[in-house]
């Protein structure tokens, strides 16, 4: 499967009358927030296949703003947003196949919504742990991408706090072991900055403007 991941930037690469062609093999997309609606509606569109998203930190106070989000201190509640993106914010979807968790947002900074300190956002992901053992038990791997926003603790992230990552996906990673975590949030303006990189058996991209990932690419 060919997987279109896309956060944070709207790429001109992506958002361009060419982009049907330019990715016409592409079986599914991810975006790890901060996107505009409008730019995930446009690539639904183009491309006619499943996009599934978690929100990010920024878009959702835009979104509220304009009545497309309402939201409540159990999420975000989605009106009408007509994009066709598929909400995954602390849930588990199987997609061609594949086992996706998404969970959004990023660390709590200013006490704005979509953020969650290190003890809320273990505890969020305490509650799905069930339905981990479940998977992993009958049929045969917990989940195979985990999508976030923020990054892991440690990998990609940033010294301040806003962009600091979680240590609860390094758990998260350790112990069910998915292939990948992809995420955003973190700008890459340095052709430097890291993008891949490996934690146990798990690879984790950021997807900052656009990526594309090959599940079926032998490592």
């Amino acid at each position: 499967m060919r997987i279109l991941c896309v956060s944070d930037q709207v790429d001109p690469l992506v958002y361009s009358p060419r982009m049907r062609e330019r990715y016409k093999d592409i079986d599914l997309v991810l975006s790890a927030g901060d996107l505009p609606p409008e730019y995930l509606g446009f690539i639904t569109s183009m491309l006619n296949v499943d996009l599934l998203y978690v929100a990010g930190n920024h878009d959702l106070n835009e979104l509220e703003a304009r009545g497309v989000y309402r939201w409540t201190d159990g999420g975000a509640e989605e009106p009408d947003r007509s994009t066709g993106a598929i909400d995954m914010g602390f849930k588990l979807r199987n997609v061609g196949g594949l086992i996706i968790l998404g969970l959004p947002g990023s660390m709590l900074y200013n006490k704005g919504a979509n953020q969650y300190s290190e003890f809320r956002m273990t505890l969020r992901l305490s509650l799905l742990v069930p339905r981990l053992y479940f998977n992993k038990l009958f049929r045969g791997r917990a989940v195979d991408i985990v999508l976030t926003h923020a990054s892991p603790q440690g990998i990609h992230d940033r010294d301040d706090l806003c962009h600091r990552g979680f240590k609860c996906y390094l758990w998260l990673m350790r112990v069910f072991k998915p292939k990948w975590l992809i995420h955003g949030h973190i700008h890459l303006y340095d052709l430097a900055d890291v993008r891949i990189s490996s934690y146990g058996e798990t690879t984790v991209i950021n997807a900052f403007g656009h990526w594309i990932l090959d599940t079926e690419e032998k490592a």
